[in-house]
């Protein structure tokens, strides 16, 4: 059986957008090494597209957007609020991770994407991973963004760390 990872992202400034290319680059490279290809598929969406049975065909997921005003975005809530009580009860158990943008903090949107979900009783592979951008200014806050190469490395470890664990659930 193929699992499948499924990375739900929004992006207001191309940061989260990048970041969520940054962790599918990473499950390919990590499945390639472990030569898990035909194990696991990546499927990588935006959450404006996401429904309940988007979730239900994956295994595992990544969530990736901005925080924006200490929250989750509107349209990552949009989407967690569309699928939350229609997948209730049925997401037990699998892993997921969270990637989050942010100007300077993040740690709002992590942890009310935590608790959705936990809601779920989805099992977190590790923390939140947070990148901070330094955007103070309103200018700054609105202007495109683009992730450097660090926060890229942190985004392709944590999608191979998502990938590794999900064609290892497929060995094991």
């Amino acid at each position: 059986m193929t699992a499948q990872l499924l990375i739900v992202w929004h992006s207001r400034t191309g940061a989260a957008e990048q970041m969520s290319q940054a962790l599918a680059d990473g499950a390919a490279a990590a499945l390639a090494e472990m030569a898990a290809c035909e194990q696991v598929t990546i499927a990588r969406q935006p959450a404006v597209h996401t429904s309940a049975d988007d979730l239900r065909r994956a295994q595992g997921y990544v969530f990736c957007a901005p925080e924006n005003l200490a929250t989750v975005s509107g349209e990552m809530k949009a989407f967690f609020d569309r699928c939350y009580y229609p997948m209730l009860d049925s997401l037990a158990g699998r892993p997921y991770a969270l990637a989050i943008s942010a100007g300077s903090d993040g740690s709002g949107a992590a942890r009310q994407m935590t608790r959705i979900c936990t809601g779920w009783r989805l099992q977190a592979v590790g923390e939140p991973l947070i990148v901070n951008l330094g955007a103070q200014t309103p200018a700054q806050i609105l202007a495109p963004k683009k992730i450097g190469t660090l926060a890229r490395t942190d985004c392709m470890n944590l999608g191979g760390l998502m990938a590794a664990t999900l064609a290892l659930s497929q060995t094991g």
